[in-house]
């Protein structure tokens, strides 16, 4: 159900003055005054409201809880209080992690008792309004009532700056809180220092989603404290075990409506890397100016695309979507060109050649890589050269990567999908042939010189690679979610064929291309879906395409009626297989009219967002609406992508239809909302939807500019009857990446009904 927020009235006031004239330039428009960072901090999300820039390494944000999913970020909409303000958040994830370097203002007697082992709050937590909130992109703030202290928060890319303003007293202080996390990570190395009457430091080793994260950080205040050090061990409750502290009490005393700021730098690598990144980056105490900094780097990130709109919710979430993929990945190098390796080493690397983290690629290789080709692609390329540069020093190319740890978490090695698909768009700015190699290397089942925690490596380098290489398929009796890697590792297999052929490379070109066809093995003609095959040849049994057993079936986060459509990389050959066109279209028509009914002990959550049995909410479905253009039934594609954008995304809370993933559900809509999507990564092809907006222009980064123009464009009129490209009509709803690089005019003329019902336009 859609609610009118007054949180959303208060951030975007003003909005219905914008009325946006497309022919503006590029400065007259503040792009920022059109987010709304709380999309997604509600529902199942899993975003955060904080104040960041685009990339950064810093993540400055409200933490509202500690546990459960809907801490993953920290901060869950439906909360009334909050505990304090870490510097570490990750966005849109499945899995929770960081919450790191907690500080809290206080006024009155400092609480922090332990409040049980399962309390989603901390003793010192306050109470606060959405009435009293403000998120906006760069910028945080809120109301602590308890205290009756205003917080703001803003950063830049590798320090953050507080701002808060007291009330007046003689106990007036912070609560910095360094045991503190999401989800009550292991804390295997902790120490904290105050080193002035300004000044505090420390450094932390914590185990959870990732095995060895290291976090140092240095925060200097602009008024002199005394302190307590709290460093004994407590219980949450009565007997239970003893866990370390690491938390300082500051006091001191303030007059009305005295301002005290703090600066606050992290590093992976060590204190003296946080404190030359706060010193580098925020050498005074000009909060303002760092916020306005702020805001004009969003301007600058979203700017790279205008729209044409009367619908002020849809800007809105446009560029909310826009904001989100430039949260990640983020940058791992400090201000003295130090990162932090995958071989769990310091190394010293280069400012101008960063490092980043926080690579979610089984979610980004299917829509916020091939955007950012189109908005970025030497950003994309500074991320190819980062994760070639992790596998040099980890052993291979990682699948979810954090903080420069593997985690082993999801499925595939989609890194081929990145570096195959920049490739064939001509952004080569990377080492190629390391590229290939690496790709090459993390195809085949080889556990040797990987450097990660022997509960990582069995996920990392599954036995599933062993079964594909030897015997061609993945048995369902010899390793988990067979079919879903089964299905990825064909589609990546294709990309390293694309990459062999590339560099002349035949064996391996005939080889990987052979098992690219590997996805036939598991369709099962009498069902009609792909399925679990075991060692013996045998049809996994019992069978319902509507089970699910979360991460613990032939499936990942899927059933048999979202996995049997990924072959991304051969549609004619999934055609084929499904005995023919007619077959096809009638088989993907129930996907959308099924009974979305899920059964099983422990569904997926993560199977969300259905229409049928098409579920929007997780990744694997993302690119099937669109295959109905591939059999000459755009109309269905058209109504389908109209119906997604207008019923599965809202500017609200409660906006996104599952998790977020690192801005793989937002480069979707961004995608579509112009118009396009790609299928396959790889193959530089775009498929046209239904624009949802009357004009859009891409700003590309070598000058031109691509415009989609949606003629006779309204709510109702969401079938597109004649396709211009550049003046000459398309006979089939596909276009080129060169076509955008080269700018021009994509024209799309709309209408209420379907072009042709059944006159077939093909690809």
């Amino acid at each position: 159900m859609k609610t009118n927020l007054k949180s959303n009235s208060i951030l975007l006031g003003g909005l219905l003055l914008l009325g946006t004239v497309f022919s503006c330039t590029q400065a007259e428009q503040d792009y920022a005054s059109y987010v709304n960072p709380f999309i997604g901090t509600g529902g199942h999300g899993h975003t955060y409201p904080g104040a960041v820039v685009p990339n950064g390494m810093i993540q400055p944000s409200p933490d509202t809880r500690i546990y459960e999913w809907d801490a993953c970020s920290g901060y869950y909409y439906e909360d009334t209080t909050i505990n304090g303000f870490s510097h570490t958040h990750v966005s849109g994830t499945g899995c929770a992690d960081y919450g790191d370097v907690l500080l809290m203002p206080t006024v009155g007697k400092q609480e922090y008792h332990p409040m049980g082992a399962k309390s989603q709050q901390m003793a010192y937590c306050s109470a606060f309004s959405h009435d009293n909130e403000v998120a906006q992109p760069g910028y945080y703030s809120v109301l602590l009532e308890r205290y009756n202290v205003k917080a703001e928060l803003t950063a830049t890319k590798r320090a953050a700056i507080h701002r808060y303003t007291f009330p007046e007293a003689e106990d007036a202080g912070f609560i910095l809180d360094f045991d503190y996390s999401i989800e009550r990570q292991t804390n295997e190395e902790m120490k904290i220092e105050v080193i002035s009457d300004t000044e505090i430091r420390g450094h932390k080793k914590t185990v959870y989603w990732a095995f060895d994260q290291y976090i140092n950080f240095y925060a200097k205040f602009s008024k002199p404290f005394t302190y307590t050090l709290v460093t004994d061990s407590v219980a949450l409750e009565e007997g239970g075990p003893l866990l370390p502290t690491a938390k300082v009490l500051l006091q001191f005393p303030t007059a009305q409506n005295e301002e005290v700021l703090v600066k606050v730098g992290v590093s992976a690598v060590d204190m003296d890397g946080a404190r030359k990144n706060v010193e580098a980056e925020i050498p005074g105490w000009d909060f303002d100016g760092v916020r306005s900094a702020a805001r004009q780097a969003w301007n600058d990130y979203l700017s790279k695309i205008d729209i044409r709109t009367q619908n002020a919710d849809q800007r809105t979430m446009f560029y909310t979507a826009l904001y989100h993929t430039g949260l990640q990945p983020n940058l791992f190098t400090d201000a003295d060109g130090r990162y932090f390796g995958m071989d769990l080493k310091p190394h010293q690397g280069s400012v101008d050649e960063p490092v980043y983290t926080i690579f979610s690629l089984w979610d980004t290789f299917r829509a916020y890589h091939p955007l950012m080709t189109i908005i970025d692609p030497e950003l994309n390329e500074a991320f190819i050269r980062s994760l070639i540069q992790k596998e040099k020093e980890g052993g291979v190319f990682p699948m979810w990567e954090l903080a420069g740890n593997y985690t082993g978490t999801m499925i595939g090695y989609h890194a081929a999908s990145l570096i195959a698909d920049s490739y064939a768009k001509g952004y080569r700015n990377f080492d190629v042939k390391e590229a290939y190699r690496a790709c090459l290397r993390t195809a085949e089942y080889d556990t040797t010189g990987i450097i990660t925690h022997p509960r990582v490596l069995p996920h990392l380098m599954p036995q599933a690679k062993y079964w594909k290489n030897k015997i061609g398929y993945v048995p369902c009796d010899k390793d988990n979610e067979s079919v879903a890697k089964a299905l990825e590792y064909a589609y990546d297999d294709w990309c390293i064929s694309q990459l062999a052929e590339a560099m002349g490379d035949e064996p391996n070109r005939t080889k990987y291309a052979a098992f690219a066809e590997g996805y036939k093995v598991y369709f099962d003609p009498s069902t009609r879906f792909m399925r679990g095959l075991d060692s013996e040849g045998n049809w996994r049994t019992p069978f319902n395409p509507r089970a699910s057993t979360h991460r613990n079936d032939d499936y990942c986060e899927g059933t048999a009626w979202q996995w049997t459509w990924f072959v991304p990389h051969d549609v004619d050959g999934l055609v084929e297989l499904m005995g023919g066109r007619d077959a096809f279209i009638g088989k993907l028509d129930s996907l959308f009219v099924a009974d979305s009914s899920l059964e099983g002990e422990s569904v997926s959550v993560d199977i969300s967002g259905l229409i049928g049995q098409y579920a929007h909410g997780n990744e694997p479905s993302h690119h099937i609406a669109h295959l109905y253009n591939y059999v000459g039934q755009p109309y269905k594609t058209q109504a389908l992508v109209d119906s997604v954008l207008h019923t599965l995304y809202f500017n609200e809370p409660n906006g996104l239809s599952g998790n977020e993933d690192c801005g793989q559900m937002s480069a979707w809509y961004v995608l579509n909302a112009m118009g396009f999507y790609q299928v396959c990564p790889g193959k530089p092809v775009y498929s046209i939807g239904r624009p949802l907006f009357d004009e859009a222009a891409i700003r590309l980064q070598n000058g031109n500019t691509f415009t989609i123009i949606a003629h006779n464009n309204s709510r109702d009129n969401k079938y597109v009857r004649k396709i211009i490209l550049n003046g000459e009509e398309l006979a089939a709803p596909f276009f080129n990446h060169q076509d955008i690089v080269n700018g021009g005019t994509l024209e799309l003329t709309m209408g209420a009904e379907p072009l042709m019902p059944d006159n077939e336009l093909r690809k």
